[in-house]
């Protein structure tokens, strides 16, 4: 190729300000809802679970177990109870995680926009379907499994493609931790939609004859998709990654270099610490939707606010409001309460995001940035949790717990944000999406999301216990902290470019 062919060849792939603008605008879209996609399940799993398992509540019925009993086989904390929670929680992940690495090869193989597009399309029009369509564990975990294919693979192609947007290297910084930094909004955005889905789930139409809060807040998932059908034609392919394609110029990607003596350790090391950060989240600060459902405060208030909205369903209808309903009035104002305390999770996460986004510029050395956040988690966290093991009894400590998951929000949502920042920087462009993939997927999605079946399986017992989930969860995060502080002395310090090896 002439050099002037290769210079028009650049130009003609060099999008125009407007269109950067629009990349980063699907970026941060496909980030906002890879969060919300992700932390919908912890809000939804116990009204979930509740409604699914009727049919094998009725079944256990039918061989001759009287209801209280085959109720309570199916209550929180029983062990079918809890081996469908890990179930929901850990299948899922182990599945996305998987495929997520396949997605990673595949946006190194295909491009950037192609697997991008695609992916917010799988998970929108799955997560849809889990709460419209969903109407046994079964079915609800098989539509979870496709919502985590297709998150996985999203933040993969988001992030490579965002990073080849820039060749400065502040502007690179800026674009990656602000985008980022709108996955909080969508932590943000699950818990108003959960809050109001419970505030107007009687006003909503039937689905699947009920009116369930959970299965509106699932359906919710399929708003990235709207924006994404009409901008989707509007987007280049990522200029760099195309360059050298269109040139022969790019090799072809393989799981296993990533395993070469060059780039062996930056592998394991970013894909453990990638897992300490997932799991001191699922280990703990995603179990809050369970934990808090005991707490004594939220329990009371519901039960009483219960009894107000069925009298008023009676006085209006003329006729008494029968015990499911009742039951399921109740599930819904405990719903909408636990979202607003946890809401404040991800106000925290997102000044967490923003912090990071302004310290990547100022502070150079990426093992000093990441400790900034990484170490007060190490020891915030674990204490947090402990304290909450020991005061969700006491009415007057819900203030107190919302302070403290802002904080730990703060801590461990930011440290999701570095990732997305650091490892573009470590891996060259044609193993770029392979190597976040492993990262994020193996390290993250698997290895940091079995934090959550960890706590589950050590916290399991014959009666409902948040109690102990938290202090499991503080045990829990706490291992998973340390491990990323101990092998922070092992982080790569990235070099200024790898786009060109």
């Amino acid at each position: 190729m002439s050099d002037s062919a290769s210079t028009l060849e650049t130009n003609a792939t060099r999008p125009s300000p407007t269109v950067v603008w629009l990349i980063c605008a699907m970026a941060a879209i496909g980030f906002a809802f890879d969060i919300y996609e992700l932390l919908m399940l912890p809000l939804i799993i116990k009204p979930a679970i509740a409604a699914l398992s009727e049919p094998y509540v009725q079944q256990l019925v039918e061989g001759g177990m009287a209801l209280p009993d085959a109720k309570a086989a199916w209550a929180p904390g029983s062990k079918n109870y809890t081996s469908w929670a890990r179930t929901l929680f850990f299948a899922p992940a182990l599945v996305g995680g998987i495929f997520g690495l396949l997605g990673g090869y595949l946006t190194d193989l295909w491009g950037r926009r192609r697997v991008l597009t695609g992916s917010i399309l799988l998970y929108a029009f799955s997560a849809f379907a889990a709460g419209w369509l969903a109407t046994d564990l079964y079915q609800l975990l098989f539509f979870r499994c496709l919502v985590f294919i297709g998150v996985c693979v999203e933040f993969v192609a988001a992030v490579a493609w965002l990073a080849e947007l820039f060749d400065d290297p502040v502007q690179r910084e800026k674009a990656l931790g602000w985008t980022q930094a709108f996955s909080s909004f969508g932590g943000l955005l699950v818990g108003f939609a959960n809050v109001l889905a419970a505030q107007w789930a009687e006003s909503l139409p039937e689905i699947q004859g009920q009116h369930e809060a959970w299965r509106y807040t699932l359906i919710s998932g399929v708003l990235p998709a709207l924006p994404l059908i009409i901008i989707r034609w509007f987007l280049p392919e990522s200029p760099k990654w195309l360059q050298k394609k269109l040139a022969g110029q790019l090799k072809r990607p393989s799981i296993a270099e990533l395993f070469s003596p060059q780039l062996i350790q930056t592998t394991i090391v970013t894909t453990l610490m990638f897992a300490a950060s997932y799991g001191i989240a699922f280990g703990a600060i995603q179990q809050l939707p369970q934990i808090l459902s005991g707490h004594a405060k939220i329990v009371a208030d519901a039960d009483a606010e219960a009894v107000v909205k069925a009298a008023a369903i009676s006085e209006k209808t003329g006729k008494p409001v029968p015990p499911p309903q009742i039951k399921g009035i109740t599930a819904n104002i405990k719903d909408e309460a636990v979202a607003k305390v946890t809401i404040w999770q991800e106000i925290g996460g997102l000044f967490g995001r923003f912090a990071l986004a302004i310290l990547a510029v100022i502070i150079a050395s990426r093992r000093n940035l990441l400790r900034i956040f990484q170490i007060p988690a190490l020891i915030f966290v674990p204490l947090l949790f402990y304290w909450i093991s020991t005061a969700i009894s006491s009415e007057d400590s819900l203030l107190m717990i919302k302070l403290g998951v802002f904080a730990a929000g703060f801590l461990v949502v930011s440290q999701f944000s570095f990732w997305g920042n650091y490892i573009p920087r470590v891996f060259p462009l044609h193993l770029r999406g392979t190597g976040e993939s492993f990262a994020a997927n193996i390290g993250g999605r698997i290895i940091g999301t079995a934090a959550a079946w960890l706590t589950l399986t050590f916290a399991a017992s014959e009666k409902p216990n948040p109690g102990k989930i938290a202090l499991v969860g503080a045990i829990v995060a706490g291992s998973y902290a340390l491990v990323g502080v101990l092998l922070s002395v092992y982080l790569p310090e990235p070099k200024e470019s790898v786009d060109d090896e």
